[in-house]
């Protein structure tokens, strides 16, 4: 291939990009990188045609080319062709490459091999479940990896999931003067075994709700009443969102993440630790 080729398959390349048809884009890119692989501009056509396979949920190419951008990026400084193989190569499940990413953009990790499972802090991921799209609390166990904190109301997911986001915050939420960021979800990593359950509750005073919701977590189940729930419009979920803690007494459904069993055994517990104001009804599981 001679330069002048090269050249004009990478501006075709990215007229494909700004159209938004990475397909397109990234097969461009890697005919010239065939021929031109660590040419001046290479680090930046490497970096592309991962992202554009990265935009395709292509993970497989994603980590291939992944590896070549970041082996052509400067240590250390934050680049992104790190950060995004780290991703891919947590998908991958390599854990020795994505370990290198993280040190690479310049995340000290704590020592160790294999799975990373550290304290990151929490976030919020935004679930994509098919047109719902719900921000539920994570602890994040590495930079992009959290397990879910939350009982999501959306169907088909559930408390304890692990999901993989993108490392780009879309939005904040405030909670007592501290901002936390809300990620995306790229996709599901780990399933959770517990079951999503719902029951009406009657509760004399929010601290009663509170004690509900203590009692599930501290068995390591979730708890979550409706009160608490909160919807927002597309423009305030993926902005700066000041959140206040809304529990409320009353009669509410509550949804929870437990066995069955276990599930009546703790709310029964719950509803003995008073003598009145505290009740529930009509346990069932949630599809």
């Amino acid at each position: 291939m001679h330069e002048s080729e090269a050249e004009r398959l990478i501006d075709e390349a990215y007229e494909a990009w700004d159209a938004e048809e990475w397909l397109t884009a990234a097969g461009l890119l890697e005919q010239v990188l065939a021929h031109f692989p660590d040419a001046p501009k290479s680090p930046v056509w490497w970096y592309d045609a991962a992202l554009a396979h990265k935009f395709l949920r292509n993970w497989a190419k994603a980590y291939e080319l992944g590896r070549e951008a970041a082996a052509r990026a400067p240590r250390g400084e934050g680049e992104p062709a790190f950060w995004n193989l780290g991703i891919a190569a947590t998908i991958q499940r390599d854990w020795a490459t994505a370990r290198e990413a993280w040190a690479g953009f310049g995340i000290e990790l704590p020592d160790g091999e294999g799975e990373i499972n550290a304290r990151f802090g929490p976030a919020c991921v935004r679930l994509d479940t098919g047109g719902e799209r719900e921000v539920v609390w994570i602890d994040r166990l590495c930079p992009t990896r959290g397990r879910v904190m939350n009982v999501p109301v959306s169907g088909g997911r559930r408390f304890g999931e692990v999901v993989v986001h993108d490392g780009e915050p879309k939005g904040r939420r405030v909670v007592d003067g501290r901002e936390y960021p809300v990620f995306d979800e790229l996709l599901l990593f780990e399933a959770s075994d517990l079951p999503t359950l719902s029951v009406t509750v009657d509760a004399g005073e929010a601290a009663d709700v509170d004690a509900l919701v203590d009692l599930f977590v501290e068995q390591g189940y979730g708890a979550e009443p409706a009160s608490s729930f909160e919807m927002l419009c597309a423009c305030c979920s993926e902005g700066t969102y000041e959140r206040e803690r809304k529990v409320h007494a009353g009669t509410q459904r509550v949804s929870l993440a437990a066995p069955e069993q276990e599930a009546r055994r703790l709310l029964d517990q719950w509803a003995g630790q008073a003598a009145e104001g505290r009740g529930w009804a009509g346990l069932e599981p949630v599809a």
